[in-house]
């Protein structure tokens, strides 16, 4: 299959870019709108999961009822989401619907109802949701660790917590609406079965209008404490931590990533034979890259038992430091075939291949091909990998815990 992106700019500064599919009835589109959770003010953590609900509760002159139900109507099986750097709405459907959807989607995006009889609704459910963590240490752990680990606000909590949705109004969340949805910071993205010239002119046509570029710039504020421990009475101890390594916009990428797949890549990885299978510590433990356009961490999670927890958290730390005294041909062989696996699901996801197409061009600047990204996979090697882990030492550790006993740990103050 030869590879192909479209791209088009609209002359506010509005990106599209696409990538086809072929043999594929379907297609996938993602609006992805610089409003995300590091963008907003002080106070306004959570706005965008509200926004997001709030979006799909009417807009032209349709009511909440009129717009789902044209939605459903289409088929079309929605999504929506919440970073630091963005808001992103997008869509699976059936090609031949497309065109009707987009003008759904403008709607949605340029002429929201924004009603304040909604809004509440809205934010109760974002409510309930942060609420719910109480149900899923996991999950909650490994939100307190992002926001712990990078420098403010880049870690705010996308979910947001409970006293400042509490104090979010209508009219405020209205204000980020028209303030944050600016056209010239928009990528959409698109996948699957397209005619790219009809969607750029329908594009033209819904979102031409003349709109100032953004330019939004962040100052990094101080990262959080080393180790935060939140309690709470259940029969586990659930651990999150992170540490350092190259984002994705500079040459070590890749490497870091076949280093981070040597240590959780599956049931043959370092972290899972030496902590849960050889010593029998945690129940499940992972770790995982995880990457800002300037800043990234490679992501740790184990979940076990009180009286194993510091035992556990000694071993974790300890094979990410054995990381760098080597690693053999078949742990990098095992890790080039997860990693070219996962890639090649994603090739075949209209919707992942959006949504990768997008990020890669808000990240990088450009929008890596599949090809490009196998054959920087072909290349690494042991030597590889071993030249970055000399390069990129593992030295602090940001730890978080939730349970009914703290951890001792190297990284307490």
């Amino acid at each position: 299959m030869t590879e192909r992106l479209d791209r088009h700019v609209l002359n506010n500064g509005m990106i599209a870019l696409g990538e086809p599919i072929e043999q594929v009835e379907s297609v996938a589109f993602t609006f992805m709108l610089p409003a995300g959770a590091a963008l907003l003010d002080e106070g306004c953590c959570g706005a965008g999961a509200v926004i997001t609900d709030w979006l799909f509760r009417g807009a032209g002159d349709m009511d909440s009822r009129d717009l789902i139900d044209a939605l459903d109507g289409l088929g079309l099986h929605r999504g929506s989401s919440v970073t630091g750097s963005h808001i992103s709405l997008g869509a699976a459907l059936e090609a031949s619907n497309l065109a009707n959807a987009l003008e759904l989607y403008a709607d949605m995006i340029l002429r929201p109802t924004l009603d304040k009889d909604q809004f509440d609704l809205s934010r109760q459910l974002a409510i309930h949701d942060v609420v719910g963590l109480d149900d899923d240490p996991r999950q909650k752990v490994m939100l307190k660790l992002r926001e712990q680990f990078y420098p403010s606000p880049f870690g705010r909590s996308t979910m947001g917590n409970f006293k400042e949705l509490n104090a979010l109004t209508s009219d405020r969340c209205a204000a980020i609406v028209k303030d944050r949805f600016n056209l010239s910071g928009t990528i959409f993205a698109i996948s699957g079965k397209y005619d790219f010239d009809s969607v750029c002119k329908q594009l033209d046509k819904l979102f031409g209008r003349d709109e100032s570029p953004d330019n939004l710039n962040i100052t990094p504020g101080p990262t959080g404490t080393q180790y935060t421990h939140i309690q709470h009475d259940g029969a586990q101890v659930h651990i999150g931590l992170m540490t350092e390594v190259p984002p994705i916009t500079t040459d070590d990428y890749y490497d870091a990533s076949a280093a981070v797949s040597v240590l959780s890549g599956g049931m043959s990885s370092r972290l899972f034979t030496e902590v849960r299978e050889k010593r029998g510590l945690c129940y499940a433990v992972g770790a995982r890259y995880h990457t800002l356009k300037n800043f990234a961490g490679i992501a740790c999670y184990a979940g076990t038992t009180p009286d194993k927890a510091d035992e556990t958290l000694e071993v974790i730390t300890d094979q990410f430091n054995r990381l760098g005294e080597g690693i053999t041909e078949d742990e990098i062989h095992r890790a080039k075939v997860g990693i070219k696996s996962a890639l090649i699901m994603q090739s075949e996801s209209s919707s992942a291949r959006a949504a990768g197409i997008a990020s890669d061009h808000y990240l990088l600047g450009r929008v890596r091909s599949i090809a490009e990204i196998k054959e920087k996979l072909e290349k690494l090697s042991v030597s590889s990998v071993t030249d970055f882990l000399s390069r990129n030492r593992f030295e602090n550790y940001t730890v978080v815990t939730i349970g009914p006993k703290s951890v001792e740990t190297s990284e307490k103050p």
